[in-house]
């Protein structure tokens, strides 16, 4: 989806990485699946780095991803296409910045009204 990524080292081991401090749209929610364009289009193909914060209770690295010396992960929510995860990284104050400009401008998914964030439409989900 548009906050997990694929990636293989110089010894094609690969890995599934959680981009730390962001949710995006879930798949079958409004935006989910330009949030998986968006995040395709910065890093598909590409050369990147990760900063490995922790591992999820899923055993997925959970990271700050890099393509040259952009972060891919603030890159997400300048764009509109993530959410700024407060609850999991309360210290990461550019992603706070990054995701009032987006939403001053109207960007993304903050075009619509009243967007729901992702935690609330999986606990939606979850009551059905």
């Amino acid at each position: 989806d548009g906050d997990t990524v694929s990636v293989l080292d110089a010894a094609n081991t690969q890995y599934k990485i959680r981009l730390y401090g962001i949710d995006t749209p879930e798949q079958d929610q409004p935006y989910g699946k330009a949030a998986k364009q968006a995040l395709a289009g910065l890093v598909n193909n590409a050369q990147v780095g990760v900063v490995v914060v922790e591992t999820d209770d899923y055993g997925r690295l959970v990271g700050t991803l890099y393509r040259e010396s952009a972060n891919v992960n603030a890159a997400m929510v300048a764009g509109g296409h993530a959410w700024w995860y407060r609850h999991y990284a309360p210290h990461e104050r550019h992603l706070a910045e990054a995701e009032r400009e987006a939403r001053a401008q109207g960007r993304g998914l903050w075009a619509e009204q009243n967007p729901v964030p992702p935690w609330d439409w999986r606990r939606g989900r979850r009551g059905h």
